[in-house]
């Protein structure tokens, strides 16, 4: 019996180990259809009673302005050209960097509000687990989004993670993609964004449901200025 039950715990574990590959070959070429994230928002969205669709518009690397690339790369994978896949560069500040917070939190008397948690996701690790994973925090699913992430760089390359990553993160209620984003904030395509308005879209990345270019306030106008400083030393992958 137990023997019986390891053949088929095998079998399965095999299956979808094929399975995530030929996905991630298949993404290679085709476009995402949907992401979990845009499940996700569409059932909370029915639950809510203000449901919200999907609008989204895939187009090519090429017909991205590489001032958006530029303006993510600065803004969320400053290394992003170098690493395979996780910036353990990164990790280690992030993780330094919570425990200088944590300790300090610690020294303060009658302060019950928590320090902030500083991440280290690189744009890699955003695509893998935006077009594989539902959201959710759990050392099962981080397994999960490491070996998607590893694996989309090998299987990918750093152009095409560049291009899934522009065309399915979410960028406002409903909108998904800097096409769609580019058209529904700036009336214009993404081809013709300006380095400013790059600067604006990857600035509301942090929170796009809450956060709006056409509406920006005081610390969203400077980040968007801080990330436009950042942009003309970007390099691109050819």
């Amino acid at each position: 019996m137990v023997k019986k039950l390891f053949g088929w715990l095998l079998r399965i574990v095999v299956t979808a180990f094929a399975a995530s590959i030929l996905v991630v070959v298949a993404y290679k070429f085709l476009p995402p259809p949907v992401t979990p994230l845009m499940l996700q928002r569409l059932v909370e969205g029915v639950f809510a009673g203000k449901p919200v669709g999907i609008t989204k518009d895939w187009v090519s690397y090429d017909e991205i302005s590489p001032n958006f690339f530029r303006a993510v790369i600065a803004s969320e994978d400053g290394r992003f050209l170098e690493h395979g896949g996780i910036d353990w560069q990164a990790v280690d500040e992030a993780r330094n960097r919570n425990e200088r917070n944590a300790a300090r939190a610690a020294k303060r008397v009658g302060k019950s509000r928590p320090p902030k948690i500083y991440g280290a996701s690189t744009i890699t690790m955003q695509t893998a687990k935006n077009a594989f994973l539902p959201p959710a925090r759990n050392y099962v699913r981080k397994a999960f989004e490491v070996y998607f992430t590893y694996l989309i760089e090998f299987v990918w390359g750093k152009k095409r993670i560049l291009e899934v990553y522009a065309n399915i993160i979410e960028m406002g209620n409903g909108v998904y993609g800097v096409e769609a984003a580019s058209e529904a904030y700036f009336g214009k395509s993404a081809s013709k964004l300006s380095q400013y308005e790059a600067a604006m879209l990857a600035a509301i990345l942090p929170d796009p449901r809450r956060r709006s270019p056409t509406k920006p306030s005081v610390y969203l106008q400077g980040r968007a200025t801080a990330i436009q400083a950042q942009m003309g030393g970007i390099a691109l992958p050819q």
